[in-house]
């Protein structure tokens, strides 16, 4: 009697050990399938990275091929288009100073 017991025992035993290999293998597969998954979104990432660099640069070499006084008046509109940013940034900041004062 006590010999079937021990036999119930270790087939049971075995069934966990087999029911925790198998969770444990599932887990893996998942956790490898979701790293592929992830590598495969960030080289797209990359590549798309990779060509807009590379369509800077090549912008960046088309406009060093400008004349001088085309790239003086593109710069001064650069400069001056700053500015106004910035002054934009200084009226938002003061509105939200302001707002602050009045609670």
């Amino acid at each position: 009697m006590g010999n079937n017991y021990e036999c119930e025992k270790f087939e049971n035993l075995e069934n966990i050990v087999e029911e925790g290999m198998e969770r444990t293998g599932n887990f893996l597969k998942k956790a490898f399938q979701d790293m592929k998954e992830s590598a495969k979104a960030q080289h797209e990432v990359d590549k798309a990275n990779f060509a807009a660099v590379k369509a800077e640069s090549k912008a960046r070499w088309e406009e060093a091929k400008v004349s001088p006084k085309a790239m003086q008046d593109k710069i001064q509109k650069e400069r001056v288009q700053q500015v106004a940013d910035a002054n934009d940034r200084i009226a938002a900041a003061n509105a939200r100073i302001d707002a602050a004062k009045k609670r």
